[in-house]
């Protein structure tokens, strides 16, 4: 079982290289990624800002983290019943155009995070190493995504998901650091990371 995890990240990893080698191919197409997301408005929000708490927002998202679910959600490495047939068809420029495009749109954030865990945030954050991965400020780095302003909702839903151990983790990261997660640290994270907008953490 353990060689056989092992196999399929070395897979992804391998197919996520690739992808990204072919960046020098082509300059991605903003544009051409905004033609393309067309589809992605009825469910992410205009410019993918989601006015769907359970779903999460695109925008402002680092272009390779977006390249890279979409690519895991095509080669069957992430599941979803509405992403995984949408991503089935995307070329690999179609993924990079998408990505560029929705990583040069600007985060609205609405969420009003309370006083109390806006205060209790930043200590949690650093405790389960949020900051360490996803950047000092939770915008994300690389292929490892923003949370910062993320729908409140979802937050919540991942962060159970990961410590259930039932959400897709391409490098096991996520679903160690929420292990140690209890109900309290959840909703705290929640709350204030969804509050955060292009601003420095405390």
């Amino acid at each position: 079982m353990v060689l056989t995890m092992k196999n399929r990240t070395t897979s992804t990893l391998l197919g996520v290289v690739f992808l990204f080698l072919t960046n020098h191919v082509y300059a991605a197409n903003i544009e051409a990624g905004k033609a393309k997301a067309a589809t992605c408005f009825a469910c992410h929000g205009p410019n993918g800002n989601s006015l769907n708490p359970e779903i999460p927002s695109l925008s402002g998202q680092p272009a390779q983290a977006i390249s890279t679910a979409l690519f895991r959600y095509r080669e069957g490495n992430r599941k979803n019943p509405i992403m995984t047939p949408l991503a089935a068809d995307l070329s690999n420029a179609d993924m990079n155009n998408l990505a560029a495009y929705f990583s040069a749109e600007k985060r609205t954030t609405t969420h009003m995070t309370s006083e109390k865990n806006f205060a209790l945030g930043p200590e949690l954050a650093n405790k389960y190493n949020c900051t360490q991965c996803h950047g000092p400020n939770l915008l994300g780095l690389q292929h490892i995504p923003r949370v910062a302003g993320q729908q409140h909702e979802y937050l919540i839903t991942q962060l159970r998901s990961f410590k259930a151990q039932t959400r897709s983790d391409m490098d096991g990261n996520m679903s160690s650091a929420a292990a140690n997660l209890n109900e309290a640290d959840i909703v705290i994270l929640s709350d204030y990371i969804a509050g955060l907008a292009d601003r420095p953490t405390q």
